[in-house]
């Protein structure tokens, strides 16, 4: 049998999908596909596994199944993906997922569970009613495990060429679902080329720390451990949705990292990410926040006539906030001081960001006033609107540096910059991310001055031009794109007017001789 490739894999999962099309929302049923995915490629491992110790072992069944106790995973028998293709006809096939789902948590605690003892299934479920009536639910069910049993859909390491495949048909499933789910795709995915960017521009060295806090299902910091050019790097998570959560978890699995720190909770409310009881440090933070976030802070717990405040950020037990509070209203500048608290002496930060993180005043004016006058902020890159999954605004993105080489800040205007799509406009590699990644690096290494708009794209400003501009960082400000319109030329536009007023005169002297032919 041949190799089976990206594709083949791609086109197999994306095929199992059309059990739910048309009937399940795709940000309900990506839940179901995915899990399934990663049940079987820990099945196919499984008997990968197996196979090798039986031949090692001249067919002693016992001996392999004890050296199967130290593989990555242990499968118990009816968790396994075998177990329920052969029991697809069973009236509580449902339920037989769901026990094995359960049981494969339990074989796995340490893996495949939270801190707080949250297993990472524990969202799903293939017994419930969305999935239909009885009769309709079961036939989606059996029709699901019929499509992963596809020759295509052989997971095992020996047939599958190419170390990161199974990792990349995860990411195509949730690219292409978040395609499809609207304005819930902003919740789980960043769209690859927008990741692609983020990681080059916050590139780490070997050995670094990598973390977002807003995780998601673990695209962006996947791409930022693969940009280091090494294995030699740690990557931590924290997602505030538990279905979400579940997928970064089984993404970091599918890709190999299986010594990822991925945590469930709240970022701003409840960080998990610790050492002792102060905030982990990092070499590198990257995130895509959700866009200015409503109701991100205080939290009042009543009881009758009793009220008690189970979360302040005024009062905030980690000071990320001792620049300022953010407005209850928009949750931006929160996001970014908990980036920024968590970068350790030589650290940097990527973030993407509405618009008017750049420009709006108040609080939020007073904490980018006084992160400014820190010297913490490096580029300011505004994107090209109608690129993120769920909102067609632009967007920009802010890079914090703590060993800046310099006090000027470079601006980039990138949001002309761009492939147009029916959906999403989407980023080339080489014509889009890379240019704006070579002005970057020009920045850093002295060869931009200040003071000088570059080919309308880029521009370098001083601390003080920014001061004098009330540390607004709107990008027009700096960049200057406007295009003058050509001179005109008055003698030639009066001798082209002469010319079309002489040619009037004859088509209308010709139009009377056609009229005095008829009329005669």
């Amino acid at each position: 049998m041949n190799k089976i490739t990206q594709k083949d894999i791609n086109d197999a999962v994306w095929k199992a999908c059309d059990t739910f099309r048309g009937s399940i929302d795709p940000s309900v049923y990506k839940d179901y596909v995915l899990t399934m995915l990663f049940l079987k490629y820990l099945s196919d491992v499984h008997d990968d596994k197996m196979e090798g110790y039986l031949k090692k072992y001249n067919g002693d069944v016992e001996r392999a199944k004890r050296a199967m106790q130290h593989e990555r995973f242990i499968v118990p028998e009816h968790s396994h993906f075998k177990y329920l293709y052969d029991h697809r006809n069973e009236a509580n096939i449902g339920e037989l997922i769901n026990i094995a789902l359960t049981d494969l948590e339990e074989a796995n605690r340490e893996k495949l569970y939270s801190e707080d003892g949250a297993g990472i299934f524990q969202n799903i479920d293939f017994n419930n009613s969305k999935l239909g009536e009885p009769k309709d639910k079961n036939q989606r069910l059996k029709t699901l495990l019929i499509d992963f049993n596809s020759e295509k859909l052989d997971l095992r390491p020996s047939q599958v060429g190419g170390a990161d495949i199974i990792g990349g048909a995860y990411e195509f499933l949730i690219a292409n679902f978040a395609s499809d789910a609207g304005k819930k795709a902003g919740e789980f995915f960043t769209p690859s080329e927008v990741s692609t960017l983020l990681a080059k521009l916050t590139k780490s060295k070997p050995g670094s720390r990598i973390c977002d806090p807003t995780c998601g299902s673990g695209s962006l910091l996947i791409k930022a451990g693969q940009e280091v050019g090494s294995d030699n790097f740690s990557l931590y998570g924290q997602e505030a949705n538990g279905s979400t959560w579940a997928l970064a978890v089984m993404n970091m699995f599918l890709h190999g990292f299986d010594n990822a720190t991925i945590r469930w909770g709240d970022t701003i409310r409840n960080p998990k990410l610790k050492e002792g009881d102060q905030l982990m440090k990092f070499d590198t933070v990257v995130a895509n926040p959700p866009f200015s976030l409503d109701k991100w802070g205080k939290v009042e717990d009543k009881d009758g006539d009793k009220t008690t405040i189970s979360y302040d950020p005024e009062t905030d037990k980690y000071n990320r906030f001792w620049r300022g509070v953010p407005p209850k209203s928009k949750g931006d500048w929160a996001f970014i001081s908990h980036m920024i608290e968590t970068l350790n002496e030589h650290g940097k930060a990527g973030v993407v960001v509405p618009h008017g993180v750049l420009f709006r005043g108040s609080s939020e004016g007073r904490i980018r006033q006084r992160t400014i006058e820190e010297n913490l902020l490096e580029a300011v890159i505004g994107l090209p609107a109608n690129l993120f999954f769920g909102t067609g605004i632009p967007a920009a993105i802010l890079v914090f540096n703590k060993q800046k080489s310099s006090n000027n800040v470079l601006f980039i205007d990138a949001s002309k910059q761009f492939d147009s799509a029916k959906n999403q406009n989407k980023l080339d590699e080489k014509r889009h991310i890379q240019p704006i990644v070579d002005t970057y690096r020009a920045f850093n290494e002295g060869k931009l001055q200040p003071g000088v708009v570059e080919d309308k794209y880029s521009y370098v400003a001083t601390a003080e031009e920014i001061q004098e501009n009330d540390f607004n960082l709107n990008i027009p400000r700096y960049v200057d794109t406007f295009e003058e319109e050509a001179e005109v030329d008055i003698a030639a536009v009066q001798k082209e007017i002469d010319k079309l007023e002489d040619e009037l005169v004859k088509v209308q002297a010709e139009i009377d001789g056609y009229l005095k032919q008829l009329i005669s």
